[in-house]
C-alpha cells in the first residue's frame, strides 16, 4: 500500500503534510531550503502525486517515503556526507 499526500500546509517554521491514512506529518523548513526561502505564494504553488509534492517554480520535489524515512533535502547530501 502506498500513502499519498492528501494536504499540504506551513506555519512559520514547519511543513505540514496530511496523509490519506490520517496520519499527519510535520518537519521544519530547515530541512529544505528552497521551502524555507520561499514566498507563501511560491510555496502555494505545489502539486501532489502519488509519491510526492512538487513545486515546479522552485525545483523541489518531496518524496512521502523521504519524510516519513525522516530524510530532508538530499541535494548536497553527498558533500554533507563527505565534508
Amino acid at each position: 500500500m502506498t500513502t499519498s499526500a492528501r494536504a499540504v500546509r506551513f506555519d512559520d517554521d514547519s511543513l505540514w503534510v496530511d496523509l490519506d491514512d490520517g496520519r499527519v506529518v510535520g518537519v521544519p523548513l530547515a530541512w529544505f531550503p528552497r521551502l524555507l526561502a520561499a514566498t507563501p505564494e511560491q510555496r502555494a504553488g505545489f502539486e501532489l502525486s502519488s509519491r510526492g509534492i512538487h513545486w515546479e517554480a522552485l525545483d523541489e520535489d518531496i518524496s512521502i517515503d523521504g519524510l516519513l524515512a525522516g530524510q530532508g533535502d538530499m541535494t548536497n547530501a553527498r558533500s554533507i556526507a563527505s565534508a
